[in-house]
């Protein structure tokens, strides 16, 4: 049997991958408000990985997210507790780049 059949395709999920460059002097600042909407999103199903890393560059935050499927993701934006953090964060960044949308196919932990 082939490595990717049908079942595979039929479970793949909606993956965002990207980095923020955050102000001078806040990248902890943006960092603690990723984490916060992190422990905002345990409780919703459709969140299956949201992880933020930060690299040598004292700037640079990144962000790993696997969804059920698009719509969850752009759903998980609605909530007023989501959009308050989103407000707090948007002076905090510099730019946003590097983002890239995939197709997760399995692995370890999905």
């Amino acid at each position: 049997m082939p490595l990717r059949d049908f079942d595979t395709i039929q479970t793949m999920k909606y993956q965002l991958f990207g980095k923020f460059t955050a102000h001078d002097n806040k990248r902890d600042e943006l960092v603690d408000i990723l984490l916060q909407a992190s422990e905002l999103l345990k409780k919703n199903s459709d969140c299956i990985h949201y992880t933020i890393s930060t690299s040598d560059n004292p700037n640079d935050v990144w962000v790993s997210e696997i969804w059920t499927n698009k719509a969850a993701h752009d759903e998980s934006l609605n909530p007023e507790d989501i959009k308050a953090l989103i407000k707090t964060a948007m002076p905090l960044i510099a730019s946003m780049s590097d983002q890239t949308e995939l197709s997760a196919l399995g692995g370890k932990g999905i």
